[in-house]
Order: structure tokens, then C-alpha cells, then sequence
């Protein structure tokens, strides 16, 4: 694919945009359907997606091969992504306000350098550290909305499951750096492991009703642009840019957009403690790439 920056900047807001709709969308679905009803209807509507992609891309005949070659990865990836990490994401955001259960979900970052330590051998520089503290406090300042020495928590599942989901995001990543399949191809393979235990975990919670029109047209949204169109632009973003990291940071942008569209469609009011704590886990993140760039460069 030809380099193209202004491209690549144009592609990477587009997802960045898309991505900051996601929680409203996530918490107004979750009004209508049960977390599980809402990750395989949305699963679904990727799957589709991701197959129509394939077929037009004429990349179908790469699927089984590639299943073939690693067999046991993608039924690893997939029972993370889509299924576990979505289903214990959903439920932090049933039990948290939006506003909480986005920010503590965007530590997922931290929590990977944090992994890649033990599981990739990487070292932990002390630039890792300090993101990881400033994070963690973020982190903390917005569960308890800024009473950090009462602990008293909105929801101490929610908070719990919150930050579950970004060890799981983290891992699904790790195990990711060893997948040598085209992105398309494996992310359609990691939803179709995925689904079928969806469809499981439906069945035993005996969630088959027939959805509401507002909750199926939320799970179509979901199913879209956080997990089908949203990557592709993403995907698209990286392989145009000659500067990876001004793409990049364009993901800070996400989180502050995304509590804008939580007080517009959702009307919550979103509490001074969201802002500072998501400030902190901001500064810890762009502090830790820019710096560990700069200690690579000047070795």
C-alpha cells in the first residue's frame, strides 16, 4: 500500500472518532439487551462483515490454512476476543457509569507493559514504571471519585471486571505479537471461535428472546464500529502513515471525546474525578511512549 500521511491522519481520526462513540453506545445497548445478548448480536453483525471483506478481498481460501497452521492460538484468541474480554467488559459497563467503565478500560496499555514483562521478557524500564504508577492512580481516583482514602467504590464488581477486562486485552495481545496470519483473516477467525461460546453462555443464561428494535440497532453499532469497520481504519491508518507515532497518538484524543458524547447522549454529569484521573492515565501513557522512544534513540 502507497505511504500517505495526510491519509493515514484522515483514516486515524475516522476510528478515533468512531471509537469515542463506543461506550454511549455500549451503556444506551445495555438498556435494551443483557450483556451477553448484546456481544453476539454484535458478533454476529462483525462476523458478516469480516466475511463480505474477505470475499471481496478474494481472501476467504486464506482462512482454513490459517486455522490450520495455528489451530490452538486462535482458539486461545478467540475465546478472549470476542468472548471473555467482551463479556466481562459489558458487565462492568451494566454495573459502572460509562464515564468510569471507559476510562478504567483505557489502562489496558499499562497493564500490557505490565505482562509483556514476564510472558515477552521484556524489561521494565523505569519509564514503564512511572506511566504504570500515574496510570494506576488515575485509575483509582476515578473509581472512588476522588475519595481515596474512604475506598468507597460505585460499584466494586464493576470496577473489578473493569480492570479484568484490560488483563485480558493485554494478554490477547501477547499471544497476538506470535500470529503471523493477515489481520482480516485472523480477527474473522477469532469471531468465529468466538460466537459459538457466545451462543453457549446465552443457552445457560437463557437469554433468547427475540431483542428490541433498539437494542438489536445498538448491537448493529457496536457489532460496526467498535469491533468490524473501526480496526479496518485503524488498520488502514498504520500501513499509509511514514510517521506511525503521530498516528498513534491520535488515540489520546479518544477518551476526552468520548466523555463529551457521555454527557451529550447519556446526560451523565461527568464528575471533576473522571477528568483528573483520566488526565493522569493520559500523562502516564504519552509520557511512556515518547520517553522509552527517546532512550531508544539514543542508544
Amino acid at each position: 500500500m502507497e505511504k500517505h500521511q495526510p491519509a493515514a491522519i484522515q483514516y486515524g481520526l475516522g476510528a478515533v472518532l468512531l471509537w469515542s462513540t463506543v461506550a454511549t453506545a455500549f451503556k444506551l445497548s445495555l438498556e435494551h439487551l443483557s450483556p451477553a445478548q448484546l456481544l453476539f448480536y454484535a458478533s454476529i453483525t462483525t462476523w458478516l462483515l469480516l466475511f463480505v471483506i474477505l470475499l471481496l478481498k478474494k481472501q476467504l481460501n486464506q482462512v482454513l490454512p490459517a486455522f490450520k497452521a495455528s489451530p490452538i492460538r486462535f482458539i486461545q484468541l478467540g475465546l478472549i476476543n470476542p468472548a471473555l474480554y467482551y463479556l466481562i467488559l459489558f458487565e462492568a459497563y451494566d454495573l459502572l457509569p460509562a464515564q468510569q467503565a471507559q476510562t478504567l478500560n483505557y489502562t489496558w496499555a499499562i497493564t500490557l507493559s505490565l505482562l509483556a514483562v514476564p510472558f515477552l521478557g521484556h524489561k521494565l524500564t523505569k519509564y514503564d514504571a512511572l506511566a504504570l504508577i500515574l496510570a494506576y492512580f488515575g485509575a483509582a481516583i476515578i473509581s472512588t471519585q476522588g475519595q481515596l482514602t474512604e475506598l468507597n467504590f460505585t460499584s466494586t464488581l464493576g470496577v473489578a471486571l473493569a480492570l479484568i477486562s484490560t488483563v485480558l486485552w493485554a494478554i490477547y495481545w501477547i499471544i497476538n505479537t506470535k500470529n503471523t496470519a493477515k489481520p482480516i483473516v485472523s480477527l474473522f477467525l477469532c469471531f468465529s471461535v468466538g460466537i459459538p461460546v457466545i451462543a453457549l453462555v446465552m443457552t445457560v443464561q437463557g437469554q433468547w428472546q427475540t431483542p428490541s428494535t433498539e437494542g438489536l440497532i445498538g448491537a448493529i453499532y457496536v457489532g460496526l464500529f467498535e469491533m468490524g469497520i473501526t480496526f479496518i481504519l485503524w488498520l488502514y491508518a498504520l500501513k499509509k502513515a511514514t510517521n506511525t507515532s503521530q498516528v498513534s497518538m491520535l488515540i489520546f484524543i479518544s477518551p476526552f471525546l468520548s466523555l463529551y458524547f457521555i454527557y451529550l447522549f447519556l446526560g451523565e454529569s461527568i464528575h471533576p474525578a473522571t477528568i483528573i484521573g483520566l488526565s493522569f492515565i493520559v500523562v502516564g501513557l504519552v509520557s511512556q511512549q515518547i520517553l522509552n522512544k527517546k532512550k531508544m534513540g539514543s542508544e
